[in-house]
This record gives C-alpha cells, structure tokens and sequence, in this order.
C-alpha cells in the first residue's frame, strides 16, 4: 500500500475518531422505543404496525410515506406500496444479517459511508487538532473493551437461550488475545492495568441483562461489536499502532484460525441468519430497533482512547 506521511495518518486516524464520536448522537436514530399498547381502539394502528412503521423510519427507507389511501403509500421513489410490501425491510429477501447490516450503515455517517450512511455529524466535544491517543488512554481502552468481550464469551457458553450454544467458538473471540495485549502493554511500558469500572464494565453488566431476557435484543449486540469490530474497528487498531506504538500490531486485531476472518465471518452469518428465520417480525423488529444501543454503548468505548 502506499505509505502515509505522519501528518496524513494523523489527520486520517483525526477523521476516524472524529466520525466515530458521532456514534451516541447517531443513536437517537434508531433508539427510539414503540411502547406496547393493550386493548388499542378500533382503526387505530396496531403495536406491531406502528413498530414497523418506527423501523422503516429508522432504517432510511427512503419511502416518503403520505396520506395516499387506497392503493399504498406513495414514496419518494414515485411508486406506491400495498400493505404487504410496505412491511418488507431493506435486505430481508437476502437474510436477516442484511437487515441488520442496513441499520446499523443508515447510523453511519457519509464519512464513513458514503453511499449508506445517514446520520449528522455530531458537534465535536474537543476540536479535531486535539484528537491524539495516548497510550493511557489506550490501555483503558483494551481493559474496558476486555470486560464486554469476556461477558460476550461467557453469555453464549451459558447456554442461558437454546440458540446462544451455536456462537461458541465462532473463531471471532477476543478475550483471550484482549488477556495477551493487556500483558504486553504494562510490561512494554510499565504501565499498570486497571480494573475494568467504567464503560466497558457497564456494556458487560447491560449485556448479561439483556441476554436473559431478550435473546434477540442480545444478538444485536453481538453482531454489531463483533462486525463492526472486524471492520473499523481493525481500521482505528492499526493508525493508533502507527501513531503511538511503532506499528506494533496487537492480538486483539489478528484472526489465525483456519479459513481466516472472511471465512469466519461468513460461518457466523449463516448461523444468525438460521437463529432469526425461528423468530417473529416483532422479535426481528426489536433486534433492529437495538441497534442504537448497540452504537452508544460502543461508542463510549472508542472515546477512551484519546
């Protein structure tokens, strides 16, 4: 590839940080609740209408739903939808995993996704010239992020839903090599490691929560950190190693298992995609409307590092 001048990598890595801080804000965009109603009015719409209506909202359908009656909504696109199209989400004739991968690029910015990518920018709590990781800050980073891939590991070992058993050992797993950087980092630096107690300790405890009464919110969570991870997430590993750890390359950012990341990846998104063809459009529906959650939370993580 070609190499970068230090002040490209900056202002990149800057760029990355700077569209990543927009995740909490972005949130807002798809964290929005539809409460349940009993007993609803005759002619009202239903909860599970209304949910759907939330969702395609929420994803950026790009529907520019009107009071046209009769034969379906008008939409932007200049065709009208009958009632049974008008439920279908973007990507669910190809499975659910591009439902979920549709929502989670509509919270993206342009930035950072040029043709998908919907959410504002958020207004920068520093601006971006400030934007440096630290190796404090780092660390903190790997410890809090440890605490949410242990709890990751151990709720699909629990075997606390029927469907959890099928990710163990998906070859996507980072504690353990999370367990080794952490070990490098303090004796390469003689830095001391803290106790996970902030917001990865938090994600973890939501996560354990949430497993157990809502395997669907759950699997949200669980393809959102490990996807995104895979992706950007790999992306920020290796510009912060440029800038602050001499291009070290650390576990947490290696998949050596047989086959390979893609290989790996793809195995996990057939398993999801078989776990969500046993659930209801209303459980499907509450995974989605996760992913905001899922966006905050991680969010916080990624402003550890600088």
């Amino acid at each position: 590839r070609t190499s970068e001048s230090p002040n490209e990598t900056r202002r990149n890595t800057e760029r990355m940080f700077a569209s990543h801080a927009c995740l909490s804000s972005a949130a807002a965009f798809t964290a929005r609740r539809v409460p349940t109603k009993t007993g609803a009015k005759r002619g009202a719409a239903s909860p599970a209408a209304s949910r759907h209506t939330t969702i395609r909202a929420q994803t950026g359908h790009g529907h520019g739903e009107s009071a046209a009656g009769g034969g379906g909504a008008a939409t932007a696109h200049g065709h009208g939808h009958g009632a049974a199209m008008g439920d279908r989400r973007p990507g669910e004739k190809k499975g659910f995993v591009e439902e979920m991968r549709f929502v989670a690029m509509r919270m993206h910015t342009r930035e950072q996704a040029p043709k998908e990518g919907k959410a504002e920018p958020a207004k920068e709590a520093k601006p971006m010239a400030q934007w440096q990781p630290t190796k404090e800050g780092y660390l903190r980073f790997l410890v809090e992020s440890k605490a949410v891939y242990d709890a990751m590991e151990a709720i699909v070992a629990s075997g606390a839903s029927p469907m959890y058993g099928d990710f163990v050992d998906t070859g996507l797993e980072r504690a353990e090599g999370l367990a080794k950087d952490i070990e490098w980092f303090c004796e390469t630096y003689g830095m001391d490691a803290t106790v996970a107690d902030g917001p990865g300790a938090e994600y973890a405890d939501f996560l354990r929560d949430i497993s157990k009464t809502s395997p669907p919110e759950f699997i949200c969570h669980f393809y959102n950190v490990y996807f995104a991870h895979s992706a950007g997430g790999r992306m920020i590993g290796r510009k912060v190693s440029e800038m602050i750890l001499d291009g070290k390359e650390l576990q947490f950012y290696r998949w050596d298992k047989p086959g390979g990341l893609d290989a790996m990846m793809t195995r996990t998104k057939a398993k999801l995609n078989d776990a969500a063809e046993k659930w209801s459009r209303e459980e499907k529906d509450r995974c989605l409307e996760e992913t905001g959650k899922s966006f905050e939370l991680s969010g916080k993580l990624l402003r550890l590092i600088a």
